[in-house]
């Protein structure tokens, strides 16, 4: 199952103020989610899809893919949201666990596609984000081989966990899937990056490159 966890977009963002005051950002974060789940639906074979979350626009758009919705009543964290979904996916006897984050707009199906033809028959997969320091993709075989611990230091701690169970631990690096949005410049090379995603129609609108006041239309 692939889980994307989402929480409150209402308060997304944050190391984004200096550039979008927090309408802006909502709008982002939100543009961002449509994105993502635009992109795992088109590939046809994937496995079920669960959003991880209470947010209510994140519901609507449950609701127009036709996915799964796990309700995060605490919405504390990703990392409590993800360890209460791989819980469920447990009892339920769900083979495999594939976590995707609601803020890498630039995913591509093919790229999911390459993570599940990567995966050992027992083990993880593991993609970095670009700068190498948080983890963009797990997918883990069975689907609470290790528990998952988010944040901007993440992926050396998984390759660990992953390494130590001494299962095969396999390490992607995707374009797509490594470019997430956390910050101004990360903003920056989403407008500059080829394609038309709606995070990058919205982001473009507002011109951020023509000043740097805070933006919201």
């Amino acid at each position: 199952m692939i889980l994307v966890p989402v929480k409150d977009l209402r308060h997304a963002k944050q190391r984004l103020a200096p550039m979008l005051d927090q309408t802006a950002r909502t709008q982002l974060a939100q543009a961002m989610l449509e994105d993502v789940l635009s992109a795992l639906v088109e590939w046809r074979d994937r496995p079920p899809i669960a959003l991880v979350t209470r947010d209510s626009f994140a519901l609507t758009l449950a609701s127009r893919f036709d996915l799964e919705v796990i309700v995060d009543h605490a919405n504390t964290s990703e990392t409590d949201a993800i360890s209460m979904a791989t819980h469920i996916c447990e009892m339920r006897k769900v083979e495999d666990t594939l976590v995707i984050p609601a803020d890498i707009p630039l995913i591509a199906a093919d790229e999911v596609r390459q993570i599940y033809e990567a995966a050992p028959a027992r083990g993880s997969v593991l993609v970095p984000a670009g700068d190498g320091r948080g983890t963009n993709a797990a997918l883990r075989r069975p689907a609470g081989l290790f528990p998952l611990r988010f944040g901007n230091d993440s992926f050396a701690p998984h390759l660990e966990a992953g390494r130590a169970t001494g299962l095969p631990c396999v390490v992607l690096k995707l374009a797509g899937i490594g470019a997430d949005v956390d910050n101004p410049e990360d903003l920056k090379q989403l407008i500059d990056a080829p394609g038309q995603r709606k995070s990058q129609q919205l982001a473009r609108q507002w011109k951020l490159s023509e000043s740097p006041a805070a933006t919201s239309e």
